[in-house]
């Protein structure tokens, strides 16, 4: 099998691939990314090319990480082996970004398989050194997750919004894939937070606390916090009441920043 087969082969189901082809909504994506000359651009999952091409002809350094070894291999040869792409044969999930990165400041633009885009987004976020900015291509409900407001919000929601600002960019329907995926795909825009609303030394309690919160998601907030984390039920109310939230209330209909009240409060009850 030559070369032009390889890039020409069937996307992977395995992969979830699902190749973005309409240049209108690339260039969505593009403009989302607002791409200087001097940025330092990660891609994750560049597949065949077609908004890496565009991110070359724009970025200082465009670094790609792709899972899928053909696509990998071929890919710098199939663009023209442009001097400012380097394309590392990886999973997203797993490599170490700052030997990647080496602490640079950059930008992640990606078009996330929707098995694996919770677990990337996160690790990113999550990162010593998070990009700048996200740009990322997810399912329409994590979409929504990502970006809803008190009344439906979720523990995604939370996870998100706790490090960066979220914003949708737009819905790209499946048309525009090949192949077309069976739902309809979003592209949201992540700002990370100079500060997280949360220290990294107490994000497993906060979590915890949310969790708990979200775990029986048709229960009053009282009697979730109660059972989710093994503890006596006065003392959730006495919490509550000292973060000024309705026990009555429902998980969803938490702000951000009662959240960060009510761990405030909680967390030494917790540990």
């Amino acid at each position: 099998m030559n070369n032009n087969s390889h890039m020409r082969r069937s996307p992977r189901k395995s992969l979830g691939q699902h190749f973005l082809v309409d240049g209108a909504y690339l260039n969505r994506i593009m403009k989302a990314a607002q791409i200087s000359s001097s940025d330092i651009i990660l891609e994750v999952g560049p597949g065949r090319g077609s908004l890496t091409s565009r991110l070359v002809d724009s970025a200082q350094e465009v670094i790609c990480i792709e899972i899928d070894q053909d696509l990998a291999g071929t890919l710098p040869e199939k663009l023209g082996m442009p001097s400012n792409l380097t394309v590392v044969n990886a999973d997203a999930r797993q490599f170490n970004i700052d030997a990647i990165i080496n602490s640079q400041k950059y930008k992640l633009v990606a078009n996330l398989p929707y098995y694996a885009a919770t677990p990337i987004i996160r690790r990113f976020l999550e990162d010593e050194n998070p990009p700048q900015l996200l740009v990322v291509m997810v399912q329409r409900e994590v979409a929504k997750a990502m970006v809803a407001k008190p009344g439906n919000m979720s523990m995604l929601s939370v996870a998100t919004q706790c490090y960066a600002d979220s914003r949708l960019v737009c819905h790209v329907p499946a048309k525009a894939f090949r192949p077309p995926p069976s739902v309809v795909s979003s592209v949201v825009s992540l700002e990370p937070r100079s500060e997280p609303y949360v220290a990294r030394e107490k994000r497993d309690t906060f979590f915890s606390i949310v969790r708990a919160g979200f775990s029986a998601r048709r229960k009053q907030l009282k009697n979730s916090l109660s059972h989710g984390l093994g503890i006596d039920a006065g003392i959730v109310a006495t919490s509550l009441d000292k973060a000024d939230i309705d026990g009555t209330r429902r998980a969803e209909t938490l702000s951000l920043s009662e959240w960060v009240n009510l761990h405030l409060i909680m967390e030494t009850t917790v540990e």
